[in-house]
């Protein structure tokens, strides 16, 4: 029986980091699941579930090579597969303002009061060194209500400074 883990790759961006770390897994056995692969500032980060028939250490060692010739840190943790399991976001909230220590928590602690289940958040650094603009585009499940989660966003707008826009998102299944 295979099991389901999740590694989870770090390190210095450059190319073919996905190509040889697929590769070493395909050519060991392994099946990929979801994955989720970008590049943040200068790194690259990878977050993919793998299904090995082995042990974490062992699929550690399977990937140990490519890790080591291209300076990756990488971290396995086993998990339970539940691919299919999709939670559908049905809000999308962007968020900008003058990048500042504590932006993201203020935010997303004022959205999680008013019952946002956050499915995806992405955010970047905007503008200049001089200038700099924190910029979120966040997806999710509005659990208490489209409108709980607009009362929150005016309160942030006031007290964070930010400007801030919520979408209804429809998605069609099937």
């Amino acid at each position: 029986m295979s099991d389901w883990y999740m590694m989870t790759v770090v390190g210095e961006d450059r190319p073919g980091i996905v190509a040889k770390l697929t590769h070493a897994l395909f050519e060991g056995g392994c099946n990929l699941g979801e994955a989720s692969m970008m590049r943040l500032g200068g790194s690259f980060t990878i977050m993919m579930m793998v299904q090995f028939a082995g042990r974490e250490r062992e699929l550690a060692v399977l990937v140990e090579p490519v890790v080591d010739s291209l300076g990756l840190h990488c971290h396995i943790d086993r998990v339970e597969g539940r691919l299919h399991e999709h939670t559908v976001p049905d809000v999308r909230i962007r968020v900008f303002g003058a990048d500042r220590a504590g932006i993201v928590a203020h935010v997303t602690g004022a959205l999680a009061e008013a019952g946002l289940n956050i499915v995806d958040l992405e955010s970047s650094v905007a503008g200049d060194e001089e200038s700099p603009i924190y910029v979120m585009v966040i997806d999710g499940v509005a659990t208490e209500g489209v409108e709980a989660l607009r009362s929150a966003l005016e309160v942030v707008k006031k007290e964070e400074g930010v400007d801030a826009a919520l979408e209804e998102m429809e998605t069609l299944i099937g």
